[in-house]
Formats: C-alpha cells, structure tokens, sequence
C-alpha cells in the first residue's frame, strides 16, 4: 500500500481498532517524512521558542536572531517537555457526514489518536479534555505509554451529545491549567456567538500555546447540494428548505470569509490555525504539530 493510501479517511475507516488506526496513520506519515524535506521532523526538535511579552529580555538568543532576524529564547530544562492537552468538541454539529467515510467527530478522533501516539513515541506529556456546554471529562498529562491507551479509551467510548457552551468551556479549561501548555483544538467551531471564540484566544494571552485544528465535513466546504433541498440544524433540529442551487454561489463565499476571518483573528492571538475537511489526508494535521514542537516561527 502507498504511503498516501496510509493517511487517507476512507482507508482508515476500514480499520475497526482505534489504537491500529493511530499506529496505521502515523507509520504512514513517518514513513513518507523519510523522503521529503521535512525528514528532521520525525527524529530532531528544536531547543527554542519565540519570545513573548513578559519574558526577560537577557534570555533572547542573539545568535538566532542575527540568523533569522526574530528574537528566541532558549528553553529552560522545565519548558522542553511542554504539557499537551487534545481538546475535543463534543457538540452535536460535529456528528455530522454527508458522503464522507467519517463524521467530522469521526475524523477528529482519528487525527487526536494519532497525535497521542505520536507525542507518546516522542515522549511528550499528553492529557485529554471533552467538553460541549462544559468540561466532561479530562485526563492530566503524561508521557507514559499507559497514556496512549488511557486517551484510546476515552475517545473510543465518546460521541457528540448535548448542548455547546465555548466561553463557559474555556473559562473552565482555563482554571484547569497550572503550567504553560500546548493546547490542541478539535472542533467546526459553529456556534451561535463567533464572539466566543475570544475566550479561547485568552489562553493564548496567558501564555498557552494553541494549534487550532478546524474541521469541516467536505460537504460544509464544497456544497455539493443541487435544487430543492432540506436542510436541519444537528443542535436544534430546526428545518429548513431551500433552493440549494440558488444560494451555492453565497454560502461558499460566506464560507470562505467565515474561514479567512478565522484566521485572521487567530493570527492576531498567536494562535495556529489549521483549516481541514473530511476528505483531507491527515499528514498535513501531523505535520503541523511536529513543526509547532519544534519552533514556532
């Protein structure tokens, strides 16, 4: 089987074990980072990270910033190993697949379990938080290989339910956070205030570094959808109908926007944003993090 074959959502659908799906995805990625550029990646981090207001000037690394002209510090012994936490939307809207393999709580799950296999094989600490109108279940970070299948069994048992509360979620995931953290994000980030989102970004400000991963079923992206057709909010089951053909042109353009602005204000926040669909392989998710791990730039 190709390596492109190993990081493909239909593929992967095929294997019913989610701890084999990790091992399949992040083998294929490895394997296919051997023979690209990025091959330092998978074996090699770096010992820096951006400077960020607040820390002490004298730590600047003249040597770095004379080479790239942006100012880093080195890391201290206690900042190498940089707590990680998956946090995953449970909220209803991300149990949805229109002629994708995989839901989008599907497709999260997936892409969370390869991460932890990965941190775990690099020896990074890595927790778990679900949430929807609040916090329902967190697990502390750990760089043990009992975490791997700790996370598996949580994700495997989890399905999206409930009501979504973002700025409720994130005041709580706030007050559980005792040290600088790596915060990764798996949500469609549909909700009925985009102001909410804000208070997500004040974990950046507080000094958490926060990778962003938004996914959207390909059908959400694309609208495949032609003529009459029904439509039905997953939280509230309200219908409606409408000409799908007739709106196609605006709600691509809404969606690209809705997007953009996205990233806009995460850039704005120091926060990574990474914009995926179902039928995304998932390498480019792996590799954002492994570039994140080794220094932001």
């Amino acid at each position: 089987m190709s390596v492109e074959k190993y990081l493909k959502p239909n593929v992967i659908n095929q294997i019913q074990r989610l701890d084999l799906r990790a091992q399949f995805v992040v083998k294929g990625f490895l394997h296919g980072l051997h023979a690209s550029p990025l091959h330092g990646l998978s074996v090699q981090f770096s010992e820096h990270r951006r400077y960020s207001p607040g820390d002490d000037p004298k730590n600047i690394d003249w040597k770095v910033f004379a080479k790239t002209d942006k100012y880093y510090i080195k890391k201290f012994e206690a900042e190498s190993n940089l707590n990680g936490y998956l946090l995953m939307d449970l909220s209803p809207s991300m149990d949805y697949t229109y002629r994708q393999e995989l839901t989008k709580f599907d497709y999260a799950i997936c892409l969370a379990a390869a991460l932890t296999y990965l941190m775990v094989m690099q020896h990074d600490p890595v927790g778990l938080i679900t949430f929807n109108d609040a916090v329902r279940e967190s697990l502390p970070p750990r760089a043990k290989r009992t975490q791997l299948a700790n996370i598996l069994s949580v994700l495997a048992r989890t399905r999206p339910s409930g009501k979504s509360n973002f700025a409720n979620c994130s005041q709580q995931i706030a007050s559980m956070l005792r040290q600088r953290s790596l915060l990764m994000v798996f949500s469609d980030l549909l909700m009925d205030n985009p102001e909410d989102l804000d208070s997500l970004f004040q974990l950046s400000y507080a000094g958490h570094d926060i990778i962003l991963f938004h996914i959207m079923d390909e059908a959400e992206v694309h609208f495949p959808f032609r003529g009459a057709y029904r439509f039905t909010d997953p939280e509230t089951n309200a219908e409606v109908n409408t000409d799908a053909t007739g709106i196609r042109d605006a709600y691509v353009s809404a969606v690209e926007d809705f997007r953009s602005d996205l990233k806009l204000r995460s850039q704005k926040a120091g926060v990574d944003y990474l914009p995926l669909d179902t039928s995304m392989q998932f390498d480019k998710a792996l590799t954002e993090y492994l570039i994140h791990r080794r220094m932001r730039t």
